[in-house]
């Protein structure tokens, strides 16, 4: 299989995921990353600009030694993704609340110096966002069109409050990182599944 018509049927497989599926509001920000508006006025965003960045991402996530990249979030549907992505790729989870002065305060026994910082949502992990623009560490961020993404330096547009299209981009995230180290060959069958990634709702959450 091509790596183009590989790229197709990934493409194929994630449409369902609700990736590309924004929120009723644009950001200027994520303007150019919005194709046009659903008939439920939900803004979409382009799923090839959003394969493309996945690409970039994961070419400089893979430069760095994998404990040198932390990925952050304190929303609980990323919880899952974030846990099986850094069991695939050796980068560090920080989930939850981002504790002030982890980048920043040296005297702090939690403190760590990574080289990069992967977050989910620009406006949930703003904490961590500050930190490492105070501290020079470059920002990864998943955004949705509503998100300002002025202090991150990578942005990959997504759908960044489904529990399934988090799962998605964490999924194809990891997959590409594996594929760049050179650990996956490209058509080869990743340990996990989209819906391994995903956070699975407990039966009193439903009620």
């Amino acid at each position: 299989m091509s790596e183009q018509s590989e790229i197709e049927s990934i493409k194929k497989k994630i449409l369902s995921t609700g990736i590309r599926v924004g929120t009723a509001v644009k950001t200027k920000f994520m303007v150019p990353f919005i194709t046009k508006a659903s008939p439920e006025g939900l803004y979409l965003i382009d799923l090839d600009i959003t394969v493309d960045r996945i690409q970039t991402a994961a070419k400089f996530i893979s430069r760095e030694k994998s404990q040198d990249v932390i990925v952050c979030s304190g929303r609980e549907y990323a919880n899952t993704p974030i846990e099986k992505f850094c069991e695939l790729t050796g980068t560090v989870k920080k989930l939850g609340r981002f504790m002030p002065g982890t980048l920043t305060n040296p005297s702090l026994p939690y403190y760590i110096e990574p080289k990069l910082v992967l977050i989910s949502d620009p406006q949930v992990d703003e904490q961590a966002i500050t930190e490492a623009t105070n501290a020079g560490i470059p920002v990864i961020g998943i955004a949705n069109t509503d998100n300002i993404t002025s202090k991150v330096d990578l942005v990959i547009p997504a759908n960044n409050r489904g529990r399934k299209a988090l799962a998605t981009t964490y999924w194809l995230l990891a997959r590409e990182i594996l594929i760049q180290k050179g650990e996956l060959k490209e058509g080869e069958q990743i340990k996990y599944e989209i819906d391994d990634f995903e956070t699975k709702i407990k039966e009193e959450e439903i009620e």
